[in-house]
């Protein structure tokens, strides 16, 4: 299908602020962006394009799902082996050697002691799978993927969202009055400690939290907010923003994320070189959250649709974010990750029937502005 361009977006009064922060233990560099005042932009969308779009959302979930669809299409991209199938660590299966083999994000290289007090918090394999669907564990199952692009803004496809199997969200993008446009629900919220809501809205009661190991401390982090203790004053000099010192949720709702996963989308999927560490911090060959939830995504549903993803660059004043004033321009001052890869890849598998794009940021007709 063609998707019709959004109408433009109220430009004025947009000022970005982009923080660098300098993380010890890696050195790992991070952009933060910030406003200070998270009234979104006025956003005017067309009517008709709305429509087009809840159409085409409804349709999708009208259609029979494909079991093992989405990580089929993904495997076709991948080497023949080293393919991963464990999406989360746990204290009752195997540590491959080549899980030590780089330090994080790409792995726990020298940090196999505490990891492996970290998976004794952790469920083990049988109380961590998936809280199964209404069809019982054999159903086929509809993930998405909720990335925080402004795009969503005005769509109001929140009852739509809600419908999907599995509800994936990013970081700390907020529910409440944005609910209209993103929904209610959250069966995953996939996050690292500096992303990671400080005021905790989703009140699922099912909920999980996936956490994402950046650096060594993200670690003794978890563990804190496990075990609900005080994060350990000589760690907070390590986190390159203030991080929730407390998060309502009980033991068996964490989950720590393979970190194959985010080696799998880095050097597999983007075709990135091997992680190279340098003086000063990385090579830009992190992937972005949204893209390791994607590969996530494939491991935990069978059909995998992405909302709110794409960078449109040629309109440098739209919203970066559904819930901020930042503009797109702020992305383009960070250089941890290549979005214009990421970019790429995401519209080849939507194009090849892998994955489905919800919003229409990938689209070729919207890119182009």
């Amino acid at each position: 299908m063609r998707w019709p361009r959004r109408c433009g977006s109220h430009r004025r009064g947009l000022i970005p602020v982009v923080v660098l922060g300098f993380v010890s233990l890696g050195i790992f560099v991070l952009p933060l962006f910030e406003t200070e005042t998270t009234k979104p932009l006025t956003v005017h969308i067309n009517p008709a394009h709305r429509q087009l779009v809840h159409e085409y959302v409804h349709g999708l979930l009208q259609q029979k799902c494909r079991p093992g669809n989405a990580r089929r299409r993904l495997l076709e991209r991948l080497p023949a082996s080293g393919h991963v199938t464990q999406p989360f660590l746990r204290s009752d299966a195997l540590l491959p050697d080549d899980l030590f083999l780089f330090p994080p994000p790409f792995g726990f290289r020298g940090l196999r002691d505490k990891l492996e007090d970290m998976l004794k918090l952790l469920p083990d394999s049988e109380a961590s799978r998936q809280k199964e669907g209404p069809g019982g564990p054999n159903a086929c199952r509809r993930c998405v993927v909720m990335g925080n692009g402004g795009i969503l803004r005005g769509l109001e496809l929140g009852t739509l969202i809600d419908r999907f199997d599995t509800v994936i969200r990013l970081n700390s993008g907020p529910l409440g009055k944005f609910s209209v446009d993103v929904g209610n629900r959250t069966s995953i919220r996939m996050s690292y400690p500096e992303g990671t809501p400080r005021q905790w809205a989703d009140h699922d009661p099912q909920a999980l939290f996936v956490a994402v190991v950046y650096k060594a401390v993200d670690l003794s982090w978890l563990s804190a907010m496990i075990n609900r203790h005080t994060v350990p004053l000589w760690d907070w000099l390590f986190f390159w923003q203030k991080v929730p010192d407390r998060i309502p949720l009980e033991p068996q709702q964490f989950r720590l994320l393979n970190l194959q996963v985010i080696r799998e989308t880095a050097v597999g999927l983007l075709q990135y070189p091997a992680p190279q560490r340098r003086v000063w911090g990385w090579d830009p060959n992190v992937p972005t959250l949204g893209m390791s939830a994607l590969t996530l995504a494939t491991l935990l549903c069978d059909e995998v649709s992405l909302a709110g993803f794409g960078y449109n660059f040629s309109q440098q004043g739209a919203p970066l974010h559904y819930y901020d004033r930042l503009p797109m321009a702020a992305m383009q001052q960070q250089k941890m990750h290549n979005v214009d890869r990421e970019r790429e890849l995401l519209q080849e598998l939507v194009k090849g029937g892998a994955i489905s794009d919800l919003t229409g940021g990938l689209h070729c007709s919207v890119c182009s502005g």
